[in-house]
């Protein structure tokens, strides 16, 4: 089948929410940048990053992630973010939040730990004792637009820089980005997780790796999210990679911070792999397949009201079926 065919008769099938497992088969196969042996070789990549469960492992081998975010109006997606990190398989994460989140971000979980500081005009210095301990940060679930906020945050980002804490970039702080983009340049390992109109926002139409380079540097990678992700690799191999489609129709709120979530941790892991050459186009790539068949699994349960808890549910499941050791 022609892959114009094809993709029409998935885009007709995704749309109406009837998504097939070989409608999805022939659209790995033929989608482009992406081969049957790239997409095998990038999960098989993804597997071995995977630390396995040993019972000699300290609390916090396994991943120590904060999240950055959190506002009056935006407590739901730094709990999404945190929470899916968690049931990765993190050990720990910390929520950087406003004062006015925490007490209703503590009252979803007991399992995240809170801080409210990000308004605080000392958040650097009450942020910066905790910030050696982690190993990634997603900055911008539900981060808000406060200038004082901002400003605490871009301060972040230029420790960040120094003390070479790997960064996620999501949500608000792409926005923040476009006020300044220089906070992001060459800000070594850090990824950008725009959806296709914060992809505009930043950088115009520009799909040309060479002009990507010129605007972000060598030492960024950038997932963007839709129905086919894209990963810009511009760091090591110079290729776009296409993710094939997956998930439904369904687009509930909350999608992308499971995503920001589950990509921390797979980061973490493959950071910590002495064998992957590439961690972030591997954790990219993890991150977008289990959250694909997270919603498509949801989905098929509970149809048009599917939620992002719905989807959250559903991770040990899809973990356990594409990344966990047998």
């Amino acid at each position: 089948m022609p892959f114009a065919v094809l993709s029409k008769r998935a885009g007709f099938l995704l749309a109406s929410g009837r998504v097939s497992r070989s409608i999805q088969a022939m659209a790995r196969r033929n989608s482009a940048g992406m081969s049957d042996s790239v997409y095998g070789d990038l999960l098989e990549r993804a597997r071995a990053v995977v630390p396995r469960l040993e019972t000699n492992l300290h609390k916090g081998q396994a991943g120590r992630i904060g999240i950055v975010g959190g506002s009056v109006e935006y407590t739901g997606a730094p709990y999404f973010a945190g929470i899916s990190a968690l049931r990765v398989g993190a050990d720990l994460v910390h929520v950087f939040c406003c004062q006015s989140a925490a007490m209703v971000i503590k009252s979803y979980s007991p399992d995240l730990i809170v801080h409210p500081v990000l308004d605080d005009h000392c958040a650097m210095e009450k942020m910066e004792k905790w910030l050696d301990r982690l190993h990634v940060l997603v900055v911008g679930p539900g981060l808000g637009r406060e200038h004082a906020v901002l400003e605490n945050v871009a301060a972040l980002l230029k420790h960040c820089r120094h003390s070479g804490i790997k960064v996620i970039l999501d949500a608000d702080a792409l926005h923040l980005l476009t006020l300044d983009f220089s906070l992001a340049r060459d800000l070594s390992g850090a990824i950008l997780t725009p959806n296709a109109v914060e992809y505009r926002r930043l950088f115009g139409e520009t799909k040309s790796l060479n002009d990507l380079r010129e605007i972000i540097g060598k030492e960024v990678t950038v997932l963007e999210k839709g129905l086919s992700d894209k990963i810009y690799d511009v760091t090591l191999t110079n290729q776009v990679y296409y993710v094939p489609p997956g998930g439904s129709a369904r687009r509930c709120g909350g999608q992308g911070d499971l995503l920001s979530g589950a990509l921390a941790t797979f980061y973490c892991w493959a950071l910590n792999c002495k064998q992957e050459t590439n961690p972030a186009l591997v954790a990219c790539f993890a991150a977008s397949i289990l959250t694909k068949h997270c919603n498509e699994e949801a989905f098929r349960e509970k149809g048009r009201g599917t939620l992002c808890c719905d989807m959250i549910e559903q991770i040990p499941k899809i973990f356990r079926k594409h990344f966990e050791h047998f």
